[in-house]
């Protein structure tokens, strides 16, 4: 998708909607600097996020279900390999530029919205 959004300069892409399965899922949870890595079926139950500065900077948060109804869900990294599809609704807006600054209080990249 960061790939995607790059290529065409999207200025303030965001994920709509997206259905889909996974057969190995990489996602970092609430709170953890380790990653999870996990192999099998998943559903993709709920994918939503932003893409700030042109694809530099994104954010995307990824649930999912295993057979058993069992749910789980984190910060999407990068390795994730789809299962037989993914539907993925991008939603660019024009009127509008994300873009992200270092917040000093919380030291991470912020979304910030600018109009065009």
């Amino acid at each position: 998708m960061a790939h995607f959004v790059k290529e065409r300069q999207l200025q303030s892409a965001s994920i709509s909607t997206c259905v889909g399965s996974l057969r190995e899922l990489i996602i970092r949870p609430a709170n953890q600097k380790g990653l999870l890595h996990l192999k099998g079926h998943f559903e993709i139950v709920s994918l939503s996020g932003t893409f700030a500065d042109k694809g530099e900077h994104n954010h995307i948060h990824i649930s999912v279900s295993d057979s058993t109804g069992y749910t789980i869900g984190g910060h999407l990294m990068d390795g994730n390999l789809i299962y037989t599809t993914a539907e993925i609704v991008l939603l660019n807006n024009t009127n509008i530029e994300f873009i992200r600054e270092i917040d000093p209080e919380t030291t991470y990249y912020e979304l910030k919205v600018k109009e065009n």
